[in-house]
């Protein structure tokens, strides 16, 4: 391999670790329960910190914390209208993503139903013969231990 081939292929490596650690901190940033329950919110269209406020029960900080996030990394865009801001989606795509990932869970979920469904019954039942039996073994135990002192 030439020195220039060595060269290219050193600086690819580079733009794809580049690459991978942005969509790393691109999944870091969604991946808190708030910020994807103020996506779901927005999904209807724009929303004023107020509204958002309302919906989620939080307080003005904690709020404006998760919008200010959002907004920083350019997921959200806020534009001001006398004393109130309004935050839409940048890039509806994001949409498409929570859509999808909504569809991995669902599927993962159901395949872990269709597995242990009928299983789940059989362990429930197991657990309640040994439960009430460990149960008064412990109690007599315990009994014991009382009448010694």
């Amino acid at each position: 391999m030439s020195s220039r081939s060595q060269d290219n292929a050193a600086a690819e490596a580079v733009q794809r670790r580049a690459v991978y650690q942005m969509k790393a901190e691109f999944f870091r940033i969604l991946g808190h329960p708030v910020r994807v329950r103020i996506l779901e919110l927005l999904r209807d269209g724009e929303r004023s910190v107020g509204a958002l406020q309302n919906e989620l029960q939080m307080d003005s900080s904690g709020t404006s914390q998760h919008l200010g996030v959002l907004r920083k990394h350019g997921i959200l865009e806020g534009r001001r209208e006398g004393t109130s801001v309004y935050y839409t989606v940048r890039d509806p795509r994001i949409f498409q993503l929570l859509e999808v990932s909504k569809q991995i869970l669902t599927s993962s979920l159901t395949e872990s139903q269709a597995v242990l469904g009928p299983r789940i019954f059989q362990l429930l039942e197991v657990s309640k013969q040994i439960l009430p039996s460990s149960l008064t073994e412990s109690q007599a135990v315990l009994g014991e231990l009382a009448g010694a002192e």
